[in-house]
């Protein structure tokens, strides 16, 4: 199944209020928006907030007739979630609740967000196309697939997780030379 179809049928799932859907992508992304958010002056439940509040601005969205997903959900989302953050740091001083209307008097700023998120996908993945084969295995362990260390020395038969660790470390350098080229 090609990523327009499944995107095709997770909206449509979504779209019926589908509690699995829900979960599918709270299991998919959350983990995503949890990192940013605690990486940017946040806690967890801010995350949950701001996920909860991006759900709910996707689900205005995909309710929409003319609504068409040139990415996956996930990047909606993960933008969605980004803007929402931002936009509350701003105002950290202040208890925030997002009137009904939020997403159409921002919707310019949140397609932007939006289209931010998939460019930089589209880089990392381009990124991670070029280089090796194993590296590409353990980049998706670690940081997709969010495998530990011992998990990945298990799997990959490393003597130690320090040895783990430093073939990380090469894979990410590989995948930095790659980006530097690049400019």
């Amino acid at each position: 199944m090609d990523r327009r179809t499944a995107n095709s049928l997770a909206i449509e799932d979504f779209k019926k209020n589908s509690n699995t859907a829900f979960g599918i992508l709270y299991q998919n992304y959350f983990v995503y928006v949890k990192k940013y958010i605690l990486n940017n002056k946040g806690n967890t439940q801010d995350a949950e907030d701001i996920f909860q509040d991006s759900l709910l601005i996707l689900y205005e969205k995909l309710h929409r007739d003319n609504f068409e997903a040139y990415t996956c959900l996930g990047n909606y989302i993960v933008g969605i979630s980004k803007n929402l953050w931002l936009k509350r740091l701003k105002n950290r001083n202040f208890y925030i609740e997002f009137p009904d209307n939020y997403f159409i008097e921002n919707q310019a700023e949140i397609n932007s967000a939006i289209e931010n998120e998939k460019y930089y996908w589209e880089k990392l993945t381009g990124y991670i196309k070029a280089i090796s084969s194993h590296c590409q295995n353990l980049i998706q362990d670690i940081f997709l697939k969010n495998k530990s260390i011992e998990e990945i020395q298990d799997k990959y038969k490393y003597s130690s997780k320090h040895n783990a660790q430093n073939q990380k470390y090469k894979c990410v350098e590989q995948i930095r030379k790659i980006k530097n080229e690049n400019f």
